[in-house]
């Protein structure tokens, strides 16, 4: 809402058809408890998303449903991730943002098709998965909070890259 968005939330459970009936611009996947396995209505939802080819940008297990949409298992980490000052790092420029994370499950990237699906972030911590980006969709995700303020605002130009994705 802050960057000019109208927003409308709709529950967790809601199928893609509905969202899709409500011609949005573009689709965020927000944040929220829990093992993403034990959600596949929603990774359903995600990749009925995907194949419309609306804008979609998922974060923490927005980004794990789209990850399991895109046929990646996910897994529970040794140690979870929480707190406000996680390295991670961009891959395309090798930029390091200070983030803020809160989650125990990650997305195994060797499931993922090179072919289809660019790695964008990776921690400096464990080398797990924090970001994906489809090659010739308009898909993004991060398993970080860009809209947190840990760094204090080094994840929020990702915010922009999608608007970008909704204006195209």
């Amino acid at each position: 809402a802050s960057y000019g968005a109208r927003v409308t939330v709709v529950p967790a459970d809601t199928p893609a058809r509905e969202v899709l009936a409500m011609k949005p611009d573009g689709v965020f996947l927000s944040n929220g408890p829990g093992d993403p396995a034990g959600l596949p209505y929603a990774v359903e939802a995600a990749r009925g998303l995907i194949e419309s080819g609306v804008p979609l940008f998922g974060i923490c297990l927005g980004h794990q449903l789209i990850g399991r949409a895109l046929g990646a298992e996910t897994y529970r980490l040794k140690f979870g991730h929480h707190g406000g000052n996680h390295p991670v790092q961009r891959l395309a420029d090798g930029k390091v943002l200070i983030t803020a994370q809160n989650h125990n499950y990650c997305v195994r990237p060797g499931d993922l098709n090179p072919d289809e699906v660019e790695i964008t972030y990776k921690s400096l911590n464990d080398d797990s998965l924090e970001g994906l980006r489809m090659k010739y969709k308009p898909v993004m995700s991060v398993q970080f909070h860009p809209e947190a303020a840990p760094g204090p605002h080094d994840g929020h130009d990702i915010f922009g890259e999608f608007f970008g994705m909704m204006n195209e």
